[in-house]
């Protein structure tokens, strides 16, 4: 639903979007409704589905949910676990209603329950598995768009968008696509800035998974650093400078050193000089000192 306009049609980089999330491969089976929405089949038995005709009726919806005034009366339902994280980021993008999990019967058609709601517009990500909102949107006259692949069947389906709903990738991307070309409708992005949302934000994550890398992330940032010390290298020959010359060795003769111990190295010893103490002066008489003392 282009209508032959360059800014509607499909870009290069949105196909190798649909290459890379393996949007165009089917199952192994096919709808007798979902026929003309399929390409050519694989020599393996799997169907491959015309990415072009998956384009059109992207527009197509995204155009349907844009004629609704009130976002809120948009719901988006996925029972399967793998759509139920895209399923929220598409309400979260789009202000839709979502509904994760298990659907509650009666939601459409029990006015008695707290959770009855009356939608305008029903999104599904599997006519399979979410059959009983499909039915139920068939009683009170709820237009319905769904991601359906090649086995997939039609029944109550207004609008159906041929895709691969079984991979993971291809569940985020088309629910990703769709998001952003209802946010272009609208004028809230422009097209030619891309869309600041990566497309992982849709994808489904293993809980366990998640759980994991948070545990790792928060032992890192705990961690004290290891201290690491430098690699030593040793320093070039050059760095060192030049070598010192070397000394000559000098021949030593044999009976040289015999003599000269005693001869050269003997040094004499001094001899401390006598003291001759018959020339010192004699000490006073006794009669000398009695005459000292009488005077």
């Amino acid at each position: 639903m282009s209508g032959g306009l360059d800014v509607l049609s499909l870009k290069e980089q949105d196909v190798i979007k649909f290459l890379a999330c393996s949007t165009h491969l089917g199952s192994n089976n096919v709808n007798h409704q979902m026929e003309p929405y399929v390409y050519k089949r694989k020599p393996d038995g799997v169907y491959i589905i015309n990415l072009r005709k998956t384009w059109e009726k992207l527009m197509l919806a995204a155009r349907a949910i844009v004629a609704i005034e009130n976002p809120a009366d948009i719901a988006v339902i996925s029972s399967r676990p793998y759509g139920q994280r895209a399923v929220l980021k598409f309400a979260a993008a789009t202000h839709a209603v979502p509904i994760a999990g298990r659907f509650t019967p009666g939601t459409f058609t029990n006015q008695i329950q707290a959770a009855f709601r009356e939608p305008r517009l029903l999104i599904v990500c599997d006519p399979r598995t979410d059959h009983q909102p499909l039915t139920e949107a068939s009683y009170v006259n709820i237009p319905t768009i769904a991601f359906c692949n090649t086995d997939s069947p039609l029944r109550y389906v207004d609008i159906a968008i041929p895709c691969n709903n079984k991979g993971i990738h291809s569940i985020g991307l088309m629910w990703w696509m769709l998001a952003r070309e209802v946010l272009r409708l609208h004028g809230s992005i422009s097209r030619e800035v891309p869309w600041d949302v990566m497309v992982d934000m849709y994808f489904f994550r293993d809980p366990e998974e998640a759980e994991k890398e948070e545990k790792e992330a928060l032992e890192q940032a705990t961690k004290e650093p290891e201290y690491v010390a430098p690699d030593y290298m040793a320093p070039d020959a050059k760095e060192w400078g030049p070598e010192s010359p070397a000394v000559p060795a000098v021949p030593i003769n044999p009976t040289a050193a015999a003599v000269m111990p005693a001869a050269v190295f003997a040094a004499p010893r001094s001899v401390p000089e006598t003291v001759d103490w018959s020339t010192a002066p004699e000490p006073p008489s006794q009669s000398m000192q009695a005459s000292c003392l009488t005077l």
